[in-house]
């Protein structure tokens, strides 16, 4: 009796890095260029789909829009990978970087399906960059940390830091709860002075960034739109001095 193996295909989680399509790495690239079928999410640059030729498929999540539910998305990368397809699940950023990529791996792991991770640049070091703002810098911040500012129904508290002045905070998908987390690091010593920089549509040409203090963020961001990036920090200060006579990117007036 003959009996035809069951071929599996392989699942890549490949980081699009922050904004602008020429910002993915090689290796994802070329994951993309071998590709059978492509999950994409919606904080990418369509345009790096562009002569691609594999089949795409819409899987995009956000915040008060119409959004693929995590389930769904699981099932099309097992039901695609146990047809033999090669598959990459090309998301924003970096794959692991506060996004699902880690459910996901384990998912398909404990199914047997294999699993390659594909770094990408996430937004927690590229937007401040491209704000032409250095996360750490000598003589101001020897360390950073990143929190999501996104929280679910049961979820009440951030995992803040405590004030340094020699820390910087990045929060990702924060502007709806600015005014909490905003509140949290005034009660944990965050002086209202503290500089603070929103980054939206970080990497793309209608990226703009608005400056401003803790005193001030909740006045000063009511026009903010997702994604944004928030920067907290005297590195924010920097941004004058990394711009010189040039322009680092689109500023708001």
């Amino acid at each position: 009796m003959n009996v035809t193996p069951i071929r599996r295909g392989r699942v890549y989680l490949v980081g699009a890095g922050p904004g602008a399509a020429d910002l993915i790495t090689l290796r994802g690239y070329r994951a993309l260029q071998a590709a059978d079928v492509i999950l994409y999410d919606n904080l990418i640059d369509f345009a790096v789909l562009d002569g691609i030729t594999a089949e795409q498929v819409y899987v995009g999540k956000r915040a008060g829009q119409h959004s693929v539910p995590q389930e769904r998305t699981s099932d099309m990368l097992v039901r695609y990978s146990l047809a033999g397809k090669t598959v990459v699940r090309l998301k924003g950023g970096d794959p692991t970087v506060l996004g699902r990529g880690g459910e996901e791996a384990i998912h398909l792991a404990q199914l047997g399906i294999p699993v390659t991770m594909v770094p990408g640049v996430s937004n927690c070091i590229a937007a401040p960059e491209l704000a032409g703002i250095p996360v750490t810098h000598r003589g101001v911040a020897d360390s950073f940390t990143v929190v999501s500012g996104h929280r679910r129904g049961d979820e009440l508290d951030f995992s803040l830091p405590p004030f340094h002045p020699r820390t910087t905070l990045v929060i990702l998908m924060g502007v709806s709860t600015l005014p909490i987390w905003r509140e949290h690091l005034l009660d944990l010593g965050w002086p209202e002075a503290t500089p603070v920089a929103f980054i939206t549509d970080a990497g793309r040409a209608e990226q703009t960034v608005a400056t401003t203090t803790l005193a001030r963020a909740l006045e000063d961001s009511q026009e903010l739109k997702t994604p944004t990036t928030a920067v907290v920090g005297e590195v924010v200060n920097l941004r004058q001095a990394m711009h010189g006579e040039g322009e680092l990117g689109a500023e708001t007036a």
